[in-house]
């Protein structure tokens, strides 16, 4: 319901600042929550049965071939994590991607969420727009985190597993 009446130059203006008050503030607001709240195995953050360990992204939108040119807000913070590309394997760096994975689809769930706000001042026509690109701008960035986590999962499965192949060999000699 639109409220607000503004010429067409100030209410495009204000489609972009609201925008990126929107993008900017789930940011700070996902920055600023604790660790333990982005623990995958947290409702929101599972893997659910239709994703398949995540390989339905891939059969449906192929997302191994686009992934690599999302942006990675995590690499621009100070203190923010780098989720582009893998270097460290070790248990404590994949936990922290991780959490920083759960972080970042947050980040883009609450901005699409909040397209409406766009129906305070703008025709009505606008609205569903607003929900395309909030879908366009958040949706392939959310689905890139939600295939990454099982695979690094299984990734650290398989690193867990050859730990106890060692420390068995070790319990031999």
């Amino acid at each position: 319901m639109r409220l607000i009446f503004l010429d067409s130059g100030p209410t495009i203006l204000l489609c972009f600042i609201l925008w990126f008050i929107l993008q900017g503030g789930a940011a700070l607001i996902c920055s600023r929550l604790p660790d333990s709240f982005f623990m995958s195995d947290n409702w929101l953050f599972q893997s659910r049965p239709f994703e398949d360990g995540g390989t339905i992204y891939d059969r449906v939108f192929r997302i191994r071939t686009w992934k690599h040119l999302l942006p990675d807000g995590g690499a621009i913070g100070k203190n923010s994590y780098a989720k582009h590309h893998i270097d460290n394997f070790s248990t404590g760096n994949l936990e922290r991607f991780l959490i920083e994975s759960c972080r970042g689809e947050l980040t883009h769930w609450l901005p699409l969420l909040m397209f409406w706000l766009f129906g305070f001042f703008t025709p009505s026509y606008v609205v569903p727009i607003m929900l395309a690109y909030a879908f366009a701008s958040n949706l392939p960035c959310i689905v890139a985190q939600r295939y990454n986590r099982p695979r690094i999962k299984r990734i650290m499965t398989k690193i867990e597993y050859h730990e106890f192949l060692k420390q068995g060999e070790k319990n031999y000699d």
